[in-house]
């Protein structure tokens, strides 16, 4: 575990020669190149107070995030399959020992269903999510949920790829996992501390500091090319996850040369019956939360960001300026939810943590239309073979955009031709037409056919 040195972490927090103003704007004006940052750099940033400094941190990781992806977000929804957990994590209310919690395991027609719902939506990929429990989340089990899932086709729509969270697997799992079909595997440190680990996963499996660590070693070994890293930001100094958080980032890319395709940054939310949950141990502001954020886009520009409802809605819009690439809409974090459609006392009895942003899919795609952001439902390149080396060489050179942006119009526009509503197609249409003045030359063109076939009713539509 000598990656995420401890010591090393604690001494650039505390290094005065990295509070000088004048040296972080050489940092951030280093960092308009977006070829990343060290990890040195990156604390220098973190502890930025001056006003001005900061909003040129801001602007810049903006920048950067529109040179690698323009002004996309890739949108998706969470869907949780069985909230049963053998592990007793303290912030969570999933844990064993919540024993008011009510434990439901869906059945593959209760997923289809949950599947139905989400099509009709218009979302085309999901994050399949499962507590860790030997026999509810099974290898077996998220197979044949990965397969209905796939499986379902409501008039061309359909769900195009399935990033999954399960907790972490071996090298044999991990080879299972891949020949399912899965996009992104994702799984989260929670907190890089070791102490701090220790003492909010006191038993279980999940106990297991090293085994949680190196999961993501294990599933690139295994063949599967995207992985998603993440911190619960809350637990711990936030200073100290921003840095352990990039260095598991950079050992990934130096081993592997893949970085993680997707950094998430959840803040600690209260979650029914979670001892540390409503009280943080080391809350962060809104106003740090947006500084790690830009620093994370700064330190690694080729990674997807991703932002979850977690966050309420007035706090994701400015987020949405700072670098954030991904988010989810119209999310529910308990088995079933969905089919209900609405929250009740019992959904908030069965979820894993509470919402902040309770909007609907096509509320979320009216207001980045209105904030000029391009929502993308595309998943061209997990089909293209456009994952793993082949995507890390594309988004580090900026030039994976040349390929995006068109397919995004074209999903996008699949979807207000499905399932957008009238006022969200008044102010979208527009917008895409905006979207498509700003390219030029055959890639113009080429757009222009695509929206044409998308209009005459073909779907899927991606080059």
């Amino acid at each position: 575990m000598e990656f995420i040195d401890e010591k090393y972490i604690d001494s650039l927090i505390n290094d005065d020669k990295l509070n000088d103003p004048a040296l972080q704007k050489e940092i951030i004006d280093k960092s308009k190149d977006a070829k990343g940052l060290t990890l040195q750099e990156s604390a220098a940033l973190l502890n930025i107070k001056n006003k001005d400094l900061l909003e040129y941190l801001f602007r810049t990781a903006k920048e950067v995030k529109e040179k690698i992806y323009g002004n996309r977000l890739v949108l998706f929804a969470p869907l949780y399959i069985t909230n049963q957990c053998v592990n007793n994590c303290l912030y969570c209310a999933f844990r064993r020992d919540n024993k008011e919690l009510k434990r439901k395991t869906l059945t593959i027609e209760e997923i289809r269903e949950e599947t139905e719902f989400l099509v009709k939506q218009g979302h085309k990929r999901i994050l399949l999510v499962a507590g860790e429990h030997p026999k509810k989340s099974s290898m077996q089990f998220i197979g044949e949920a990965v397969k209905e899932i796939y499986d379902v086709h409501i008039n061309g729509g359909n769900i195009r790829r399935i990033n999954v969270n399960t907790a972490p697997l071996s090298y044999e799992s991990f080879k299972v996992l891949k020949s399912f079909g899965i996009g992104t595997y994702q799984c989260f440190q929670e907190t890089y501390h070791y102490h701090t680990y220790h003492k909010m996963h006191p038993d279980g499996p999940k106990h297991d500091y090293a085994w949680r660590l190196f999961a993501m070693d294990r599933a690139l070994l295994a063949g599967i090319d995207d992985v998603g890293i993440g911190a619960l930001f809350g637990l711990t100094d936030y200073k100290f996850e921003t840095l352990a958080l990039l260095s598991h980032a950079f050992n990934l890319d130096q081993r592997f040369g893949i970085g993680p395709h997707t950094i998430s940054v959840p803040r600690l939310e209260p979650a029914f019956n979670a001892p540390v949950a409503h009280k943080p141990p080391f809350a962060v502001s809104d106003h740090d939360f947006k500084k790690l954020v830009a620093i994370i886009r700064l330190a690694v520009p080729y990674t997807g960001i991703i932002l979850s409802t977690r966050e309420r809605a007035e706090l994701r819009r400015e987020l949405f300026e700072l670098g954030i690439s991904q988010i989810s809409a119209g999310s529910r974090t308990s088995p079933g939810a969905y089919r209900e459609s609405q929250e009740s006392i019992e959904e908030f009895e069965m979820e894993q943590f509470q919402l902040g942003d309770h909007r609907s899919l096509d509320e979320v795609v009216k207001d980045c239309c209105q904030l000029g952001y391009l929502p993308s439902f595309c998943t061209a390149c997990y089909r293209s073979s456009r994952t793993g080396d082949r995507f890390m060489e594309l988004a580090k050179s900026g030039d994976i955009g040349k390929l995006c942006v068109p397919n995004a119009i074209s999903t996008f526009k699949e979807y207000l031709i499905d399932y957008a509503s009238d006022e969200t197609k008044s102010v979208a249409d527009k917008f895409v037409e905006n979207e498509i003045e700003k390219l030029s030359g055959t890639t113009k063109t080429k757009t222009e056919k695509m929206i044409n076939r998308v209009k005459d009713g073909e779907r899927d539509v991606f080059f």
